[in-house]
């Protein structure tokens, strides 16, 4: 039986802290543990047997499913029990066996996520990760510690990212990439390690973008991958084109903060 009140739905076998804070409408399933420092939003529904331990920011309207584990210590060596937070953005869904914890001292000291993203089961979220919008997650993907992921991006089933790596926004892993260094926007890649494979166009096709602009998109490719030019001096060709062309500002853009250089 559930307990109907101000906070929704709490089934009375849900361990929630007093330090907990619910916003009105939070739903939480029988054996689902809230730590303290923990701040859920409006509509969020919390599984049963999913854990979330604070500090932790969650926002309006997500869903995270039975048996996730949200904002857990850093499975860092370098970590000493300091303060650090995950944080949580709205309208996110958070699967089965997903675990997703919170940041270190050494870097943000906060693991950040925005909105409307789908982490599939089994995902990993390691610590100081920082994620954009749309992002999907797939099946037992998995990230190290301090990766940033742009918006719209998409990893495929066990794409596994090593630590610091930059994922471009609009980039697709296929399933089983070993991603290593970063991916420019709108590449697809696959592999291990992971190669470049051309660009996402049904990504781009299905969130509107015109033909021109993808083929604006083709052609920032070809440099980079297809006309054997440097880096630099494919980034000096690019930061030409991309003054009337502004699908071509995400490549310069990403290219210019990228510190592990890119997939090539």
């Amino acid at each position: 039986m559930h307990v109907q009140g101000l906070f929704g739905l709490i089934d009375p076998r849900a361990l929630i802290d007093d330090d907990a804070e619910l916003d009105e409408g939070v739903n939480v399933g029988p054996f689902a543990v809230i730590g303290p420092g923990v701040q859920i939003g409006k509509g969020t529904t919390i599984g049963p047997h999913s854990v979330i331990k604070g500090p932790t920011r969650i926002g309006v309207d997500n869903r995270i499913f039975q048996f996730a584990s949200v904002g857990d210590d850093p499975q860092d060596l370098k970590y000493g029990g300091e303060e650090t937070r995950l944080e949580i953005g709205d309208r996110n869904i958070v699967r089965e066996f997903a675990t997703l914890h919170r940041g270190t001292a050494q870097d943000a000291v906060a693991t950040r996520i925005g909105d409307d993203n789908l982490f599939m089961a089994y995902i990993h979220v390691a610590h100081d990760c920082q994620i954009g919008n749309h992002v999907i997650m797939a099946n037992a993907a998995s990230l190290g510690g301090h990766v940033k992921i742009r918006d719209w991006a998409i990893l495929g089933g066990f794409t596994i990212v090593h630590q610091f790596c930059h994922i471009g926004e609009h980039s697709f892993c296929a399933m089983g990439s070993a991603v290593s260094k970063d991916i420019p926007p709108y590449v697809m890649v696959n592999g291990n390690p992971a190669r470049p494979c051309g660009i996402n166009t049904e990504g781009l096709r299905r969130r509107s973008f015109d033909e021109e602009a993808i083929r604006q998109i083709k052609h920032g490719y070809k440099l980079l991958y297809k006309q054997q030019l440097k880096l630099d001096d494919a980034l000096l060709q690019l930061e030409a084109l991309a003054v009337e062309s502004p699908a071509l500002r995400a490549y310069v853009e990403f290219l210019q903060v990228s510190e592990r250089s890119i997939v090539r």
